[in-house]
C-alpha cells in the first residue's frame, strides 16, 4: 500500500498540469488543482493514498522548499530609494507603491483581529490570535503568477499588489513563530529567535564573496550553486529548530539570503524545477489526501464554521480595496483587492504548526484548509474577470527627453507607445509653441534638480539630455544618475576624450554624433543588409531578454516563429554568441533580432514576459 500510494502520488503530479493544460484550466492555481485531486484520492473520496511514512517525508521537505522558494520572491529593489519615489498611476495620481501597500496591510491586520473576535464571539473558533494571522496572510506565490499573467508586474499597481502580498507573507510568519514559542511553552526562548536572524546575516556575509566563484567553476557533475542552496535551507532550518523557531521560517529566511545572493536566472530555474518538479506538488496533494470532508460534514458546528471563513477570508482584505480605490481606478482596485484574499501557501504551514500544538482540532483545521481552497479558486478568478489593462498598464518603460528639438522630436515619433511612456521638457520657449500639440511636453524655462524633481523629470526608467548645449548635457546626466535612475543617455557633439571616460565610469551612456555616422557609413560599405535593417522603416531591430520559461531550454529552430525574424547575435553575460538553429536558449540570454515591425513586436512581447 505504501509503494502504491507513493506511486500514485508521483502520477498525479504529473498528470494534474498536463490535464489542465489540455484542457485550458487557466483561472485555478496548479496548487489548488492538487489538494483537490488529493481530496478525491484520499480519506475523504476513493481512499486510493494513505499518508505513509516516505509521503509524509517528502511533503515536509515540499513545504520547506515552498517556503524557500517563497523567500526568494520578494523583490528586495521594490524597497530601494528609487522605487519608493511616487509614480503615476493609469488615474493620473501620484502613487508611492511602498507607502500605499503598508497603509492597506495596517487595514487588513486590523480587519482580521475584529473578525477574529467576532469568530470567538459566535462561539466558532476560539483562538483569536490564530485566526488573526491566517485571516492576513496572503498567497505570495498564486499573486506573483497571476500579476506575471497580466504582464503588470512592474507597474504602479502591480508594485502596490506585490508589496502588499509580500507583507502578508512576510508579517503573518514572524507572527506565527511568537505564537508557536508562546503557545509551545517556549516563551523564555523567544529572544533567540534573534540568533536565527543573526546566523541568516552570517551566512549572507560569508558566502557574498564565494558565490560568485561558485556559479564559475560549477559544472553538471557539482552543481556547487544547488549545493549552496541546500545548505543555506537545513543551515538555517536546524538554526530555527535550535532556537524554538519554526522551521519554516529558517527556510523562508534562506530563501531571503539566496536572493540576496543575487543568483542567475539559471539557478533560479533550477532550483524552482526541483521544488516545484517533485517536492512541492507532493506536499499540496498530500495536504488534500489529509483532509477528512466527511468528519467535517458530520460537525455541524465545523461545516457552519466553513462558509464564515469563507467570507471571513474576502472580508479581512476589504481595507485593501478601499485604500486602493483613492490611488488607482476604482475597478481595478476592486479587482487588486480580491487578488490579495488568495491565501493557501501560508495557512497550510501555520495549521500544520496549530495541529502540533493541539490549539486546533484537526476538524476546524480541514474547515480553514477547504475555505482557502474555496478563496483560492474564486478571486484569482474575480481579479482575471475584472482587471482590465489600461494603455498606461501595458507601458513597459518610462522615458524623459530633455530637450525638443529637430533630432529629439522623430525620435518621440518613433518610439512606440506599447512599450515607452514619454514625457519630454524644453527651456526654449518657441520649441515649446512648436512642438506642445505633438507630444507630452513641459516648458521649464530653469532645467535644474529643484524644478525637475517637481516636474516628475527623474521619475523614469531612462533619462536622455539631449538638448543642444554639451555642458548642460552632462549636468543633467549627472544630476540623473544621481537620483538612481536606471539608464541615463547623453548627446555629445564636440565631446573631449576625458569627459567621455569620465561619463562611462559613472555608468553613462554617450550617443555621440560623429561616432553614429561614421559607424552608420561603415555599415552601408561593409555591409549593407545592416544597414538596410538599421534604416528600414517597415522592418525593426529588438533587442529583448529572454524571461518566458516556455521558450528556454529550446533549440532556436524549435521556436514556432523562428521563421518569421532573423536573430542577429546573442548575448549570454558578457559574451557574444553567433546564433544557430541548434543554440539552445538560456534564462536570461539577450536576443538581438529583427523582423517586420508588428511581427517582431509581438515576438519581443513573449519572449520577455516572465
Amino acid at each position: 500500500m505504501s509503494q502504491l500510494s507513493l506511486f500514485l502520488v508521483v502520477l498525479l503530479a504529473l498528470v494534474i498540469p498536463i490535464f489542465m493544460a489540455r484542457f485550458k484550466v487557466n483561472n485555478v492555481p496548479t496548487a489548488v488543482a492538487e489538494i483537490i485531486v488529493g481530496i478525491i484520492m484520499g480519506s475523504s473520496g476513493f481512499n486510493l493514498i494513505s499518508n505513509t511514512a516516505s509521503l509524509s517525508f517528502l511533503s515536509n521537505l515540499g513545504v520547506i522548499l515552498l517556503m524557500f522558494l517563497s523567500g526568494m520572491e520578494i523583490d528586495f529593489d521594490l524597497l530601494s530609494r528609487k522605487n519608493n519615489q511616487k509614480i503615476r498611476s493609469q488615474s493620473g495620481k501620484m502613487v508611492d507603491p511602498l507607502k500605499t501597500a503598508f497603509g492597506a496591510f495596517i487595514g487588513v491586520a486590523v480587519m482580521s483581529l475584529i473578525l477574529a473576535f467576532l469568530l470567538k464571539l459566535f462561539g466558532l473558533f476560539s483562538e483569536v490570535s490564530l485566526a488573526t494571522i491566517i485571516f492576513m496572510t496572503v498567497a505570495l506565490g498564486v499573486v506573483i503568477a497571476t500579476l506575471k499573467e497580466k504582464d503588470i508586474l512592474g507597474r504602479p499597481i502591480g508594485q502596490t499588489i506585490l508589496l502588499t502580498a509580500v507583507m502578508g507573507e512576510v508579517i503573518p510568519l514572524l507572527l506565527l513563530t511568537v505564537y508557536a514559542s508562546l503557545h509551545g511553552g517556549n516563551a523564555e526562548q523567544l529572544w533567540l529567535i534573534i540568533l536565527l536572524f543573526a546566523a541568516a546575516i552570517f551566512l549572507l556575509w560569508r558566502f557574498q564573496q564565494p558565490y560568485n566563484w561558485f556559479v564559475k567553476v560549477t559544472k553538471a557533475t557539482t552543481q556547487l550553486d544547488i549545493r549552496l542552496a541546500f545548505f543555506l535551507i537545513f543551515a538555517l532550518v536546524t538554526v530555527a529548530e535550535t532556537v524554538g523557531a519554526e522551521n519554516i521560517l529558517g527556510a523562508f529566511l534562506a530563501g531571503m539570503v539566496m536572493k540576496l545572493l543575487e543568483p542567475s536566472e539559471a539557478t533560479k530555474d533550477k532550483l524552482t524545477s526541483i521544488g516545484y518538479g517533485f517536492f512541492i506538488p507532493i506536499f499540496f496533494i498530500m495536504t488534500g489526501v489529509k483532509l477528512n470532508l466527511r468528519t467535517l460534514f458530520a460537525h455541524p458546528t465545523s461545516l457552519m464554521l466553513l462558509p464564515v471563513l469563507i467570507i471571513f477570508l474576502i472580508l479581512a482584505k476589504m481595507p485593501v480595496v478601499a485604500v486602493y480605490m483613492r490611488k488607482f481606478d476604482h475597478g481595478n482596485a476592486f479587482a487588486g483587492g480580491f487578488l490579495t484574499a488568495t491565501t493557501i501557501t501560508i495557512v497550510l504551514p501555520t495549521l500544520q504548526v496549530a495541529r502540533r500544538l493541539k490549539v486546533i482540532t484537526s476538524t476546524q483545521s480541514d474547515a480553514f484548509i477547504l475555505a482557502a481552497v474555496v478563496v483560492c479558486i474564486v478571486c484569482p478568478i474575480v481579479f482575471n474577470s475584472s482587471f482590465k489593462l489600461t494603455p498606461e498598464d501595458r507601458i513597459k518603460q518610462r522615458v524623459v527627453m530633455i530637450g525638443a528639438n529637430t533630432f529629439t522630436m522623430p525620435v518621440v515619433h518613433d518610439l512606440h507607445d506599447k512599450w515607452y511612456a514619454i514625457k519630454m521638457f524644453t527651456n526654449q520657449q518657441n520649441n515649446y509653441d512648436t512642438f506642445k500639440s505633438r507630444s507630452n511636453l513641459t516648458f521649464i524655462p530653469d532645467l535644474n534638480q529643484e524644478a525637475l524633481l517637481k516636474e516628475g523629470g527623474f521619475d523614469c526608467d531612462i533619462f536622455v539630455a539631449a538638448l543642444h548645449n554639451d555642458q548642460k548635457n552632462i549636468e543633467l546626466s549627472r544630476m540623473a544618475k544621481k537620483m538612481d535612475v536606471k539608464r541615463v543617455i547623453v548627446r555629445l557633439q564636440q565631446p573631449e576624450a576625458k569627459t567621455i571616460n569620465d561619463l562611462r565610469a559613472a555608468g553613462i551612456e554617450i550617443f555621440n554624433f560623429t561616432n553614429v555616422r561614421s559607424a552608420l557609413m561603415r555599415a552601408l560599405i561593409e555591409s549593407p543588409a545592416v544597414y538596410q535593417v538599421m534604416t528600414d522603416t517597415k522592418n525593426v531591430l529588438y533587442s529583448v531578454v529572454v524571461r518566458n520559461t516556455a521558450y528556454t531550454g529550446r533549440q532556436l529552430m524549435d521556436w514556432e516563429f523562428v521563421d518569421k525574424m532573423t536573430v542577429s547575435r546573442i548575448r549570454r553575460g558578457s559574451t557574444w554568441l553567433s546564433p544557430h538553429g541548434s543554440t539552445v536558449i538560456e534564462p536570461g540570454d539577450e536576443v538581438i533580432f529583427s523582423g517586420e515591425f508588428e511581427t517582431a513586436d509581438h515576438i519581443r512581447q513573449i519572449l520577455g514576459k516572465e
